[in-house]
C-alpha cells in the first residue's frame, strides 16, 4: 500500500482546494482529553485528514503501518516505552510518513533527541494552538518546524557549535540540507559553482559527513532548518 502523494500546495492562481490530496494525519496521545484538543486545532483547518488515532505505541504502529499518513503527531511521553526509539523505528519502517513530536516540555535538549531521532517537528502543547497546524502542514513538505521560543535557545547553541565552519560554509550547509544543487546555490550566494564545490569540501572534510542525509540531520539538529530561507529561486509560470 502506498501512501496517498504529498500534500500539493495552495495553487496561488486560485486553484480549487478540491484538486488537492489532503494531509493525512495519524494523532496519537495517550490523554484523551489533549487528543480532543489537538484534534480541534487540525480539524479547524480543510487541509487535514485525521485518518485515525492512537493511545499507546502499539496502536500507533498499527495506525501508521495501516495508513501511512503524511504526518503522525506523536506525544514525546506516551507510557511503555521510549518515543525516540518509535521515532527511529518508524524512519524505518515508514519512511515517507514525517514526524511532529508534541510535548509539555520547552527543555531543548529533548527537541535536539527528537530531531536527532528522525522527527521534523517539535511542538509545545501549550503553543499547539498557534503552532500545529504550520508544523504538519510543513512536515508534510518535508521541512522542519520547531515552537520559536524552543527555536530561538537550539539556535543560540548551535552558533557557538558550528563555529568550525565559516558563516558562508554555514549558508552553503543549510542550503544544501534544503536540497539545492550547487548551482543554485550559486545562483542564491551569487557565488561560483567552483566555489561553492570548495566549500562542500571544506564542510565534509570539517563535519566529517559525507551524505545529504547526513547533513539534513545535522542542519535539523542544529536549528539551521527552522527559520525561512531569506534567500529562492523563483520561477514564473
Amino acid at each position: 500500500m502506498k501512501p496517498a502523494p504529498l500534500y500539493a500546495l495552495p495553487d496561488p492562481d486560485g486553484g480549487s482546494a478540491a484538486s488537492r490530496t489532503p494531509i493525512s494525519v495519524v494523532l496519537a496521545d495517550d490523554h484523551t482529553f489533549m487528543r480532543r484538543q489537538l484534534r480541534r486545532v487540525l480539524d479547524a483547518e480543510s487541509e487535514f485528514a485525521i485518518v485515525a488515532e492512537a493511545s499507546d505505541f502499539e496502536s500507533v504502529l498499527r495506525h501508521v503501518r495501516g495508513h501511512l499518513p503524511h504526518v503522525l503527531v506523536l506525544d514525546l511521553s506516551m507510557p511503555g516505552g521510549s518515543s525516540l526509539t518509535l521515532i527511529r523505528r518508524l524512519r524505518t519502517e515508514a519512511p515517507n510518513t514525517e514526524i511532529v513530536v508534541t510535548t509539555m516540555t520547552d527543555d531543548p535538549r529533548f527537541a535536539r533527541e527528537a530531531l536527532a531521532a528522525g522527527a521534523v517537528g517539535y511542538v509545545i502543547k501549550d503553543d499547539a494552538d498557534r503552532d500545529l497546524a504550520e508544523a504538519v502542514r510543513l512536515a508534510a513538505r518535508g521541512e522542519g518546524f520547531i515552537t520559536p521560543a524552543v527555536a530561538s535557545v537550539i539556535a543560540a547553541y548551535a552558533d557557538g557549535e558550528n563555529g568550525r565552519l565559516s558563516a558562508r560554509e554555514t549558508d552553503v550547509l543549510r542550503l544544501l540540507a534544503l536540497g539545492n544543487t550547487s548551482a543554485e546555490i550559486a545562483q542564491l550566494l551569487q557565488i561560483s559553482v567552483r566555489t561553492v564545490e570548495t566549500h562542500r569540501a571544506h564542510i565534509h572534510r570539517k563535519l566529517g559527513l559525507s551524505a545529504r542525509a547526513e547533513l539534513v540531520r545535522y542542519a535539523l539538529r542544529r536549528g539551521l532548518l527552522v527559520a525561512p530561507a531569506p534567500l529562492s529561486l523563483e520561477t514564473s509560470s
